[in-house]
């Protein structure tokens, strides 16, 4: 479910409750910030430990431009 928030005058935003409860963030975690196509996309950065089996059974199909891989 899509959530609206505001930007404040110093260009910050408040992530909703119910956004922070579906994914492992918490206060002070570093986030990497990417834009593409006109959208700001948040990644929380995590440690290995956090990462392992994350990607089990993901479709990766699609998930980057052809232009991004080496």
């Amino acid at each position: 479910m899509a959530q609206q928030v505001t930007v404040s005058s110093k260009f910050q935003v408040v992530i909703p409750e119910a956004v922070r409860k579906q994914v492992p963030i918490r206060a002070g975690q570093r986030m990497v910030v990417q834009v593409r196509h006109g959208l700001i996309t948040l990644v929380p950065v995590l440690s290995i430990e956090e990462l392992q089996g994350m990607l089990q059974g993901v479709n990766t199909e699609g998930l980057r431009e052809e232009e991004d891989r080496f």
